[in-house]
């Protein structure tokens, strides 16, 4: 809850816009990787996990220097990828829940990114700019 309104409280809009232009970028990268490799047959799982690792290299060096104008380095990286494999994981649970109840494969993973990005940021935001 702490983390929540200090995220309130500490919102910085111009910082939050660049997130969401990397993120739309990621997402969007994400999901022509998923698109293209499940519509070639690969399953979903790995046609996911394919784009979320693209997306993942993308999304770390430009929230780093375009988001939130920090330095990549071990530290940062290695926390950055413990906020994104909970991310992954609940976006995958997600994904397979969305199409578990009837939603297409293409489509599944729209709610999933509407749902995980909020999150995201706060994780994201926590890892890279924690002193």
């Amino acid at each position: 809850m702490k983390l929540i309104h200090n995220f309130i409280v500490k919102l910085d809009i111009k910082e939050f816009l660049r997130f969401v232009m990397v993120g739309v970028l990621a997402t969007g990268i994400n999901y022509i990787v998923y698109y293209t490799l499940q519509r070639s047959g690969v399953n979903i799982n790995i046609s996911y996990t394919a784009g979320f690792v693209v997306s993942f290299i993308f999304n770390y060096f430009a929230s780093n220097l375009f988001t939130f104008k920090t330095k990549p380095n071990l530290k940062r990286g290695l926390s950055f990828g413990v906020a994104h494999v909970i991310n992954f994981l609940t976006q995958l649970a997600l994904l397979n829940l969305f199409v578990l109840i009837g939603l297409s494969k293409t489509l599944a993973p729209l709610p999933v990114y509407m749902i995980s990005v909020p999150l995201n940021f706060l994780f994201v935001r926590y890892a890279l700019k924690r002193k």
